[in-house]
């Protein structure tokens, strides 16, 4: 009821009142670099979202948005930078695109009083919402890509791997390192053995780690990497054979970046994704008529569908969601930060919810919470066709393994909230 009446007070509001300012929210892309071609597909279709409510819906809420892309290269000191900024433009969210800047921010942005969104990436224990007020990392992080992996190999294995070893091909760096934790409970638990191989940034040299799988011959490969080593990695794997159904990359480890290059090779190699691929869905005409075609796209319309051009949508979606829940609570049309976490705190994207937005099925339902700043968690298991030059996909979406992964946000969360002289929310 009080959002029912929010709404009626806010659509009052929009109608009678002066001219809104913008609502802001900042794109800290990478368009160059060694992972730019990766991250100039996240920023097309993050950009292109919003083109498409300011031109099809007038904003939201009647307010028109403005991105402001600021250019980190993945390099954290300069995401540092943007973030500084631009804060003063009345940023309403970050979505910094990198676990490193995400770091980083935690603590200026919770300062600031400016919430931080790492969709499936950064610090995994900023799930817990008790700790973590103005930080969100749904719907999935990368515990739980963990889980879902190791759970999709058991599935193959009639739910028995003891013995079996698995190995982490990553990126030598915070991003990285991310699932070892996980990685290593599930390999108590489940009596797997479990290989590490770091590869250092950009990852353009692998020789010694594949060779290394050569010559212990892992029964499964996961990879945590991104832009270049990716390609690297996959057609590494397919230099010495190993088997690609056997070959599992993380969400950021699973575009048409990783696996064209590669050619034939790179058929049947598996990735997570925290939504679908592909470009069958309404809100691809929508997009077409209102920003292709008059010629307000980002980049030049050849990246719609992809992967990442669809995780660049997909966060937009997700934060102009929340802004408009956020002004459904508080009445204005015109929100503040502050109201804007309240708005991703209240979130909740429904299977109803996002057939009307025009992308039914794109991604799993789920509820944000005081306590829960990380939704479910669920993710897909996605396999390359090449010769039909396209990913499938061939889960459903997997429930990652809880009695593993909530003891470890618990314990991580915790002892951040005591080193840094946290009060728990949410009593």
């Amino acid at each position: 009821m009080r959002l029912k009446m929010a709404t009626i007070l806010l659509a009052g509001t929009l109608a009678a009142g002066p001219a809104l300012a913008d609502l802001v929210f900042p794109s800290l892309s990478y368009r160059t670099g060694p992972f730019g071609a990766n991250g100039t597909l996240f920023a097309d279709g993050y950009a292109d979202y919003f083109t498409l409510l300011n031109e099809r819906d007038g904003g939201i809420g009647g307010v028109m948005t403005r991105v402001i892309e600021c250019e980190t290269g993945y390099n954290t000191e300069k995401g540092v930078e943007c973030y500084e900024s631009t804060k003063g433009e009345g940023s309403l969210v970050y979505q910094p695109l990198s676990t490193g800047i995400t770091y980083q921010l935690i603590p200026k942005a919770s300062a600031d009083g400016i919430p931080v969104h790492s969709m499936g990436y950064g610090r995994t224990s900023a799930a817990n919402g008790r700790v973590f007020k103005w930080v969100f990392n749904y719907p999935t992080n990368y515990w739980n890509g963990a889980s879902i992996a190791v759970k999709h190999i058991l599935d193959l294995n009639d739910g028995d791997i003891e013995g079996k070893t698995i190995a982490l091909v990553y990126h030598n760096s915070a991003y990285g390192k991310e699932p070892i934790p996980t990685l290593e409970a599930l390999a108590a638990k489940h009596g797997n053995n479990l290989s590490l191989l770091p590869v250092d940034s950009p990852g353009q040299e692998q020789k010694s780690q594949w060779l290394q799988i050569r010559r212990e011959r892992p029964d499964y490969v996961l990879l945590w990497g991104w832009g270049i080593m990716n390609q690297v990695a996959i057609q590494e794997a397919a230099n010495i054979r190993f088997p690609m159904e056997n070959f599992i990359g993380i969400w950021w480890s699973g575009s048409e970046n990783d696996v064209l290059p590669v050619g034939d090779g790179a058929d049947g190699y598996k990735a997570l994704n925290m939504h679908l691929p592909g470009s069958d869905f309404p809100i691809y005409d929508e997009l077409t008529t209102h920003v292709l075609d008059k010629g307000l796209a980002a980049g030049d319309g050849t990246s719609l569908g992809t992967v990442l051009y669809n995780r660049g949508l997909y966060a937009a979606m997700l934060a102009s969601e929340a802004a408009r829940t956020a002004q459904a609570i508080h009445g204005e049309g015109e929100i503040t930060p502050a109201m804007m976490r309240d708005g991703m705190e209240a979130l909740e994207m429904t299977a109803e919810k996002m057939a009307g937005i025009g992308i039914p099925n794109f991604g799993p339902p789920f509820t944000v919470t005081c306590e829960n700043h990380g939704g479910n968690g669920l993710g897909i298991v996605q396999q390359w066709d090449a010769s039909a030059a396209e990913w499938k996909q061939i889960t459903d979406y997997i429930e990652p393994d809880s009695e593993v992964i909530q003891p470890l946000v618990d314990s991580d969360s915790m002892a951040y909230a005591a080193e840094n002289d946290i009060e728990l929310r949410c009593n």
